[in-house]
């Protein structure tokens, strides 16, 4: 057979083979397209979901921090108010911390070396210090208005040396004049009240509550404290 015709023969039966490997090549090659594509998609989906789960947490993360931010100032708000409410409630409030007696002879408003050691003393601890008030009683003898004016005028010498001599403000003295109303049986040591029979002043420290906190109230020493009727 000629070389020729047989080449032409055996192409003929090729031809066929070679389509269908051409065919298989394309289909492999759309196929890995097809793969590379899915892929793609995959990997996006993917990295847009983490993406969006990042941002979910770090949301979540802030809300957390906000919240305890909150939380933070709520509890600070309410410390203020309760500073504030203790403050308000605190104004008023006074508390008795010593006392000192002032004794008169009778008929007299002399106030003697000793009584005017003792006040002096008393404003000395005083000099420089709020939150504090004097609480000046005056005692007499003699009935009705008799009585109270002696008094009234041995409660105004007390409070007259200690602006005059000591500049303790006014305003930081509250005096009354009971004349002989009977004092308590607790502040004589008798079984009833009984009338007043001397001439005394007796001041009361009373301090405020919040000075006390702040420990700038004046407290006197213990010789100056419970007083002592002539």
């Amino acid at each position: 057979m000629n070389p020729f015709a047989r080449k032409k023969w055996v192409d003929r039966r090729l031809d066929p083979v070679r389509g269908e490997l051409n065919e298989l090549d394309e289909v492999n090659a759309q196929n890995a397209k097809d793969i590379k594509d899915v892929d793609a998609r995959a990997q996006a989906g993917i990295n847009k979901a983490q993406s969006t789960a990042d941002n979910a947490n770090q949301v979540a993360t802030a809300a957390g921090t906000q919240a305890q931010q909150a939380g933070t100032i709520a509890g600070q708000a309410s410390t203020k108010v309760d500073t504030i409410n203790g403050t308000v409630n605190g104004l008023d409030q006074y508390a008795e911390k010593n006392t000192v007696s002032i004794a008169f002879h009778h008929g007299s408003t002399t106030l003697s070396a000793d009584d005017k050691s003792q006040l002096d003393d008393l404003a000395t601890k005083l000099s420089g210090h709020q939150g504090y008030l004097l609480e000046v009683e005056a005692h007499a003898p003699g009935a009705g208005s008799v009585g109270i004016q002696n008094s009234n005028r041995l409660a105004e010498a007390v409070k007259r040396y200690l602006v005059v001599n000591q500049q303790i403000p006014v305003y930081r003295m509250h005096s009354v004049a009971l004349g002989n109303a009977p004092v308590a049986a607790a502040e004589t040591g008798d079984t009833k009240p009984t009338p007043v029979r001397t001439s005394y002043v007796e001041l009361r420290l009373m301090e405020n509550s919040l000075a006390a906190q702040d420990g700038t109230t004046p407290r006197l020493n213990p010789s100056q404290s419970g007083a002592v009727q002539p």
